[in-house]
């Protein structure tokens, strides 16, 4: 893996997400959205854990405390977004959920031009939400963009976590922790698949593209590339969004979507290369992941 260029494990990561969230879609008539996120959550705890085998008899009660923080935000992130899947299509949804990224970004600078990329941002979504005739539901957008603000909250903790729990421990108890706060919402829908063992199949590719295989890809980009680098790739999210969209869900963007999708992609990437600063040394980044 060292000798594949940085930003393709990025962008592979991307792409692995995005269809990994297109293919939790297609298993939502058979287990719901909630079976669907439990699943996946439990699944990756489990690979994870095989994996990593953290060593929770040595962690401090702030440790324990921001891992039961980072399993909040992340279990609310996933079982929202997927209820906002429901009734949004990918790229638009991915959109919207975009904002809360944006959002903790413009929070963390103090720049005039600032003022410009929320605006810029705020006009894509405005756009999706006067869209009339065949629009997204205002319901779908509402529960995108609160998946977003609890995005921006697993950032958050993600970094605390990271900074308190070496290695990857950390994230598999927070995938443990939200499965079981998800568990009272999905276990029904999960229990599909005792009766057809097919669709653990599905649970187990959705887990393993959104969670096991994207994470990491991207610790291993972040050791090679600069932050500031990783936070523009990141910024190709709902654009891949929208292809996953369409390609495994037949789903097509109108052109006032695209022109959304453009507008906060455009306000992403400007907020990003504004957070540089010369005199202070760029700190290392939390992959965004687990999250849609």
């Amino acid at each position: 893996m060292k000798r594949v260029p940085a930003p393709i494990l990025v962008l592979t990561a991307i792409a692995s997400v995005q269809f990994g969230s297109a293919i939790a879609r297609t298993l939502f008539d058979d287990l719901g959205a909630a079976g669907v996120t439990f699943l996946r959550l439990a699944i990756a705890a489990l690979i994870l854990g095989a994996l990593t085998r953290p060593r929770v008899w040595t962690w401090s009660f702030a440790a324990w405390r921001a891992a039961a923080l980072l399993g909040l935000s992340m279990g609310s992130m996933n079982l929202v977004f997927y209820y906002a899947l429901r009734s949004v299509p990918l790229g638009t949804a991915v959109t919207v959920e975009f904002l809360g990224p944006l959002l903790l970004a413009l929070a963390q600078t103090r720049r005039l031009l600032d003022l410009f990329w929320a605006a810029l941002a705020g006009a894509g979504v405005l756009l999706l939400g006067l869209r009339s005739g065949g629009g997204a539901p205002i319901g779908g957008l509402l529960l995108a963009l609160l998946a977003g603000l609890c995005w921006a909250a697993y950032i958050v903790f993600s970094a605390r976590v990271g900074a308190l729990i070496p290695g990857t421990g950390g994230l598999t108890v927070s995938l443990a922790i939200g499965a079981l706060i998800v568990a009272p919402f999905g276990l029904t829908g999960a229990s599909a698949v005792l009766g057809h063992p097919h669709l653990l199949l599905g649970a187990v590719a959705v887990a393993l593209l959104s969670s096991v295989i994207s994470y990491g890809l991207e610790l291993n980009a972040l050791r090679r590339i600069p932050t500031r680098v990783f936070g523009i790739l990141m910024s190709l999210e709902p654009g891949a969004a929208a292809l996953a969209g369409l390609l495994v869900l037949g789903q097509r963007l109108g052109p006032i979507e695209v022109a959304a999708l453009l507008l906060v992609t455009l306000a992403s990437v400007g907020v990003t290369l504004a957070r540089r600063t010369p005199a202070v040394r760029e700190e290392p980044a939390v992959p965004a992941r687990d999250r849609p």
